[in-house]
């Protein structure tokens, strides 16, 4: 499918979310029959022609320049992570350079990991793969250096592996975030082969991967949180932050913390002890 008809059915999706009363459009008599704003109403907001704004959303072969594509921005309301999949969309004028497919992670950066004693830390690169993570990070989600090379994709993992899904307390929404944050790259990456065949393998095998992947929604992950329920030490909450790495935007540091004085602090300490010498008949 061309990037044309992708940024209509992402338009209309965007459009259809938006409650009209937030949008400071006068109310009106007609009786709205379709959910969000109808497309004369995006295109006032926008300032374009009610009939350029219906040719946008039908997937004609159209250019918005960069000027109607701040206007549709601020129109529909668009988080963050919207807006660079808009930008993508639109075409290689607005989106960014394409990154190298051979993916390495220095040395330095491994040394970095492993100085993260009480923090688990992963590099994940293009496409959600797993580059490298540390011992911490390796006990408290999973080892995913002793995975295939195939295997060893985030998005794959909490997707596929059946322990992920017992893990995750919250396990439906940190999956569909993976898939939405996929969707953001798959527009940065239009011609990443890599990406296209995970996404195939994942449509064909995962249901819920099909399903979100229709609803066309994207998602940054820059922090947040994760519930879980881990097998050595129970239930346990850790936030986490994110960190781009100079000389290789593609890849980026997450590093997990737990709140001070909590029993979630206790049970990662805990897991620490045991990730530097992990009994062998464990998990």
């Amino acid at each position: 499918m061309s990037d044309s008809h992708e940024l209509g059915k992402f338009l209309r999706r965007a459009r259809e979310s938006l409650d009209p009363e937030r949008t400071g459009l006068l109310p009106d008599d007609r009786i709205r029959r379709v959910p969000g704003l109808r497309r004369e109403e995006v295109a006032l907001l926008a300032g374009v022609s009610a009939d350029y704004y219906t040719r946008l959303e039908q997937g004609r072969n159209l250019t918005p320049s960069a000027q109607v594509v701040d206007a549709l921005i601020k129109a529909l309301n668009l988080d963050f992570a919207s807006q660079a999949y808009f930008r993508a969309l639109v075409g290689p004028t607005l989106r960014p350079q394409a990154r190298a497919s051979v993916q390495r992670v220095r040395s330095g950066l491994y040394q970095l990991l492993d100085s993260f004693t009480f923090q688990p830390a992963l590099i994940l690169g293009n496409r959600t793969d797993v580059l490298a993570s540390n011992a911490l990070a390796r006990a408290l989600f999973a080892d995913f250096e002793k995975l295939p090379a195939k295997h060893r994709n985030y998005v794959r993992w909490i997707l596929l592996d059946e322990d992920a899904r017992v893990l995750f307390l919250d396990w439906e929404e940190q999956a569909r975030n993976a898939v939405e944050a996929l969707r953001l790259e798959a527009a940065m990456l239009p011609d990443n082969r890599g990406l296209q065949q995970l996404v195939g393998e994942l449509s064909l095998v995962s249901a819920e991967f099909r399903s979100w992947w229709a609803e066309r929604r994207v998602h940054q992950r820059t922090y947040g949180t994760k519930r879980l329920r881990h097998p050595i030490v129970g239930d346990l909450e850790v936030q986490f932050e994110t960190f781009g790495l100079p000389g290789d935007s593609s890849q980026v540091l997450y590093v997990y913390t737990a709140e001070p004085g909590t029993t979630s602090q206790e049970s990662l300490g805990l897991l620490a002890s045991w990730a530097q010498s992990p009994p062998a008949d464990t998990r």
